[in-house]
């Protein structure tokens, strides 16, 4: 059993990495002969992404042009982007050298090894 027990700790590689992620809140699009983007927002779900400075509630949000403009016209897209932790599963290919291990970690093992309880 601990040699089972061993083999996914070295075959199994956890990553926590932050990622941004965008929520997207609506669409626009420019109002024509002016410099001036016209945005609808949909205001369900709004009170997650706002945040409290000196007494006042804030939205910030990101006006971004889009490739192609949607079936309605409208050319750019509007959404909160927040930084968030996404944990990803590593498993290495088969055949593949392992990474190597400390002296400090061969030690634990062994440890495990002799008395996993």
């Amino acid at each position: 059993m601990p040699f089972l027990t061993l083999h996914v700790i070295f075959n199994l590689i956890l990553i926590v990495m932050k990622k941004f992620v965008k929520n997207f809140i609506g669409k626009g699009k420019q109002v024509s002969g002016l410099l001036i983007i016209k945005v609808t927002v949909n205001m369900d779900g709004l009170e997650h992404f706002t945040y409290e400075f000196n007494g006042e509630q804030y939205l910030t949000f990101e006006v971004a042009k889009m490739e192609n403009p949607d079936q309605f016209g409208r050319e750019y897209t509007v959404y909160v982007s927040r930084q968030e932790e996404v944990e990803e599963t590593y498993e290495p290919k088969p055949g593949k050298k392992a990474p190597r291990t400390s002296k400090k970690v061969k030690e634990t093992i062994d440890e495990l090894a002799e008395d996993p309880f």
